[in-house]
């Protein structure tokens, strides 16, 4: 039985039904709760909701380019990865200024999407997003503290996932497994506050019956984010799924078993021009979820290969992204 599906569809009724309106940065309002969660046992499949069709290579992309460290959406246009551009070009509507027989008028979306493709000169400028996930993941900046006499403060670059991949290697039961993108002193510089903002993992060792299952592996892996704003009919089903999918490879990594995720959610909200679609979503019969094969992985350098078998979906459900 695909558990997961029904407890995503049992979220959005209790949205619908329990909600407040509240006003939001883009000002298109929502219904909103606070604190809630999902949980999924990964031996029951891949998460991937069935309820609606999931674009996976969108997803994937997404989460090399954060596994590669990137913070530029060139990566991410480049590979048809579209889910980023509408806060790069606020950003730049934001500083844009008319140049003189250059560029007299502000671009459309459209227009400045095809520049960061085809100029790397205007991409490397106006593709960046700050220091959002990527740079915090592999680039997190941190001061040294042997502080020097002269006052100048050195700082170090701190990779949380080698960091994270070694020390499950050498010392599993570490109940400091975590990699954060909440970085204080660097928020200010990024175009988006990261929503789903840090992970813990965590390991157990296997039962005796999942060592005649899976043999040669005895340890079992669980991930657990936390998010506090969560696009629960457009964002949700794609973390869910990309945190699933980086619980397999780090599973892969390091021997183990995939086990649980969970999710833990801050503001869980539905913009108002998607509760239809939450409605139609909620009234949709689940298929078995897909199962997921990894072929290659290079998690460090943001590389991996995977066939997924079985994705039976219901088709999409159009709904407008808020920026």
């Amino acid at each position: 039985m695909n558990k997961l599906d029904k407890e995503y569809q049992m979220l959005l009724e209790y949205i619908l039904g329990n909600g407040v309106e509240k006003k939001d940065r883009t000002g298109t309002g929502t219904i909103s709760v606070f604190g809630t969660q999902i949980r999924h046992d990964m031996s029951d499949g891949f998460p991937l909701l069935t309820t609606k069709r999931i674009p996976v290579k969108t997803m994937m992309t997404e989460l090399k380019w954060f596994l590669k460290g990137d913070t530029n959406i060139k990566y991410l246009v480049d590979n048809g990865c579209n889910i980023w551009n509408g806060d790069c070009y606020k950003a730049f509507k934001s500083t844009f200024s008319p140049m003189p027989g250059i560029q007299s008028s502000l671009p459309s979306q459209e227009e400045f999407i095809n520049k960061i493709k085809t100029n790397d000169e205007f991409a490397e400028k106006w593709g960046e997003l700050g220091p959002i996930y990527g740079k915090q993941w592999r680039k997190w900046t941190s001061p040294l503290y042997d502080y020097p006499s002269d006052g100048d403060i050195s700082t170090q670059s701190i990779d949380q996932i080698s960091n994270l991949i070694h020390e499950l290697k050498t010392n599993p039961d570490s109940r400091r497994l975590m990699v954060s993108a909440w970085n204080v002193g660097e928020i200010d510089g990024m175009t988006l506050p990261p929503c789903h903002y840090g992970f813990q993992v965590y390991t157990r060792e296997t039962t005796r019956e999942e060592k005649i299952t899976n043999p040669g592996k005895y340890r079992a892996i669980s991930l657990m984010w936390n998010q506090r704003s969560v696009d629960t009919f457009l964002g949700l089903p794609f973390n869910i799924a990309s945190y699933g999918m980086l619980l397999t490879l780090l599973a892969e990594e390091v021997g183990m078993i995939p086990d649980e995720l969970i999710g833990n959610l801050g503001d869980t909200h539905l913009y108002l021009n998607h509760i239809q679609q939450a409605k139609e979503q909620i009234n949709r019969e689940p298929y078995q979820l897909p199962t997921i094969e990894i072929h290659m992985s290079d998690i460090l350098n943001g590389e991996f290969d995977y066939e997924l078998a079985y994705y039976q979906y219901h088709p999409t459900i159009k709904a407008p992204l808020s920026n």
